[in-house]
């Protein structure tokens, strides 16, 4: 089996951020979000990876291969952004037409057992029940969760269960051959090839599908569920950066990560707190935020926040949201 990563999207929802990186490289909890992803994946046993590159894709290959040197791996560049269906129907160029794929989108996160979907003898759509499922994929299901109709953000949608970005299908030149024949003839929605359409046309031409219900998911494209996110992971770990060496006259407040090289004095930081690599903090006080490498904060009282890598912020109270190499001066 082979694992598909899409991460050729701009991340627009997450801006200023992704101007100067992927959405799927900010960290979170000390690991980028695509590093939860591929570890999660080679959990459950998959061996090899194609990631579709796009949008800053170099910073996604060079995270890649230096973070995972030994996994076996191909990069396929999506030039045009016409959508997930176009981003999967380009993966022919490295899949045999008889292997079978699991696609988990780059910006997701998630709790499941992986293991179980990779093993079923089935294709499988990871699925959750949404408030407002106009902004997703749709499925609709009955008591013996065999998908019957699938569309992609409907106005009036048939069932609250969203696609959630998994999906796992036997057969990838099945696949393909759906995707190939509604971009041949054209057929779009909102102007995209998505991908929720291939498999529709799947469905129609009689491929059986299950819905696996999905407790916890985190789409981390907003910077509320990736704050949300950084929370729930950090608490895995509570306790285990209270010794770091970097520190100085500075509380914590659990749960908390500090990255490697980074030095914070007379500071209280947490709860809910990731800081990066390399940064250095002083006089500080940061609650529930998520501050990137090389990044250098003095007398600040900071809450909500998401701060770039190589930033500087110096004085006064705030929540904020600010890219990669920025400097603030707010005294």
């Amino acid at each position: 089996m082979v694992a598909i990563i899409p991460v050729a999207g701009a991340g627009t929802r997450l801006r200023p951020h992704t101007y100067t990186q992927p959405k799927s490289l900010i960290p979170i909890a000390g690991k980028p979000i695509i590093g939860y992803i591929v570890d999660q994946l080679q959990e459950a046993g998959i061996a090899d990876f194609v990631f579709v590159i796009g949008y800053l894709g170099d910073k996604i290959r060079e995270y890649i291969d230096t973070a995972y040197p030994d996994v076996r791996k191909s990069y396929v560049v999506q030039q045009m952004r016409e959508g997930l269906g176009h981003a999967i129907w380009l993966t022919n160029q490295v899949i045999s037409p008889d292997e079978d794929v699991i696609i988990v989108l780059g910006d997701t996160i998630m709790d499941i057992d992986l293991k179980k979907v990779v093993e079923a003898p089935y294709s499988v759509l990871g699925v959750k029940k949404v408030d407002d499922p106009r902004l997703f994929g749709v499925a609709e299901f009955g008591d013996d969760f065999v998908i019957t109709h699938l569309s992609e953000k409907p106005r009036i949608p048939m069932s609250n269960m969203a696609l959630v970005g998994l999906y796992k299908v036997c057969g990838f030149g099945k696949l393909h051959a759906a995707l190939d024949y509604n971009i041949r003839n054209n057929i779009r929605t909102y102007n995209e090839f998505f991908l929720t359409d291939g498999l529709q046309r799947m469905i129609e031409q009689g491929e059986k599908f299950i819905a696996e219900k999905i407790d916890n998911w985190y789409d981390c494209g907003q910077k509320e569920v990736m704050l949300q996110t950084n929370m729930i992971l950090l608490k895995k770990n509570a306790g285990k950066y209270a010794d770091h060496p970097g520190l100085k006259n500075t509380i914590l407040v659990e749960p908390v990560y500090i990255g490697e090289n980074s030095k914070v004095s007379n500071s209280i930081i947490g709860p809910n707190v990731t800081i990066g690599d390399n940064a250095v903090v002083e006089h500080t006080i940061i609650r529930d935020s998520i501050i990137g490498n090389y990044t250098r904060l003095q007398d600040v009282l900071m809450y909500n926040s998401l701060i770039g890598s190589d930033s500087v912020i110096h004085g006064s109270s705030h929540s904020l949201s600010i890219g990669d190499n920025t400097e603030l001066d707010l005294r």
